[in-house]
């Protein structure tokens, strides 16, 4: 019995060196999933943080564009109302003049202008 004992001993032996070599090798996988875990996490946040700054530069930049755009729209708007209101002041000078310069052509373009929008209404 003593060589049954001592194989049997001898396979204990192996077998929990083996064991004891699994547990660590999956011990170490453990780790390493751990730590791959974390690497990942962290360039998340990190690219999620660059994704949000770039977000917000695009914001801002719109919002500039859009206010210069804007700016730009009143420039424009206001400078279009002087340039009517500066013609309608030519075309009442214009009209004045004309009028009291030829009242009778002035009544007969009346005349023709009011038969032309009667004809017209009647249609």
């Amino acid at each position: 019995m003593s060589i049954a004992d001592g194989e049997a001993r001898m396979r204990d032996w192996t077998d929990k060196a083996t064991a004891e070599r699994l547990e660590k090798d999956v011990a170490a996988v453990k780790n390493d999933i751990a730590a791959l875990t974390d690497q990942i996490t962290d360039a998340l946040n990190t690219f999620a943080n660059a994704t949000g700054k770039q977000a917000r530069r695009g914001y801002k930049q719109a919002r500039e564009n859009m206010d210069s755009t804007l700016d730009d729209m009143s420039e424009r708007g206001s400078a279009m109302m002087g340039a009517a209101q500066d013609a309608y002041g030519s075309i009442e000078e214009t009209l004045e003049d004309a009028i009291t310069q030829r009242p009778l052509a002035t009544v007969g373009i009346a005349l023709g202008i009011g038969f032309l929008i009667g004809a017209v209404w009647r249609r």
